[in-house]
């Protein structure tokens, strides 16, 4: 991977990772076209950047984290990142496999994308409009949710936690914000897993690989800070419906693209 690529990735990670447009299968569609999907470091690569973005979640929010006073905050975001973390570790040879298939990758962003479309409407009357009104049922349902898009990736973890939220009658924009929070501990752990499977597999970093990782994550933690402040003014304005109509817009261009390569190939 040349350093011009992690930082395309890192920008990519960042920029997406907090949006309803599924940062994974962004990173994976690019990093098909750049030639480098199927490293092995590019496979761990995208996975331990989200750690950079996760930093931004947490330098945001600095003061709910640190708030030792509320130790329910602590206890909603363990109860909801349970789920994901045992389907993620049942079907992780399942999950390997989806995300080196665009088309899976591809069908998953149009379909995402048609829900998105409707849910404002689908969810128009919460009832839910602060943190601490979120019970540790609702948490734990928000994070049932997260699962969708451990099972389906490229359907967006964001996405998947957002529309959860509302399900649960949180408002748009403190549904995105929970959805933020519970990716801190989501990603930790997903992170954590990916980097020692690594090292297991492939030996340690190389010195090279270390210093491309640690610029990556600097890359990925600017930009999903200015991301996560311009995604919730959005979020309030515009409700979900445009990052629909972007998802099913970027899932048929991946689709023909790849047909247009099969095609090409056995015309040639």
């Amino acid at each position: 991977m040349e350093l011009a690529h992690a930082i395309l990735l890192a920008i990519i990670e960042g920029f997406t990772e907090f949006l309803p447009v599924s940062s994974t299968g962004h990173m994976i569609i690019t990093s098909s076209g750049l030639g480098i999907a199927d490293l092995p470091f590019t496979k761990t690569y995208t996975i331990a950047i989200q750690l950079g973005a996760i930093l931004a979640v947490v330098a945001l929010y600095w003061k709910k984290f640190i708030d030792f006073r509320n130790p329910k905050f602590y206890a909603k975001l363990a109860i909801a990142v349970v789920p994901a973390l045992i389907v993620g570790k049942l079907l992780d040879d399942y999950i390997d496999d989806k995300l080196g298939n665009p088309v899976f990758i591809a069908c998953s962003l149009i379909i995402g994308g048609i829900i998105l479309l409707f849910v404002d409407k689908w969810f128009s009357n919460p009832t839910v409009k602060e943190e601490k009104e979120i019970s540790y049922v609702r948490a734990f349902m928000i994070g049932c949710w997260q699962c969708l898009a451990v099972i389906f990736p490229g359907l967006s973890r964001s996405g998947a936690t957002i529309i959860g939220g509302m399900q649960q009658k949180l408002t748009r924009d403190l549904a995105a914000e929970f959805s933020f929070f519970l990716a801190v501990p989501t990603m930790l752990a997903a992170t954590g897993y990916k980097l020692l499977k690594h090292v297991k597999d492939n030996g340690m970093f190389s010195h090279d690989e270390m210093i491309t990782l640690l610029i990556g994550n600097v890359v990925a933690f600017l930009v999903a800070m200015a991301a996560i402040k311009v995604f919730i003014g959005m979020v309030k304005k515009y409700g979900f419906r445009i990052w629909g109509v972007y998802r099913i817009v970027v899932g048929i261009v991946v689709l023909l693209i790849f047909y247009l390569r099969i095609f090409e190939l056995h015309v040639v």
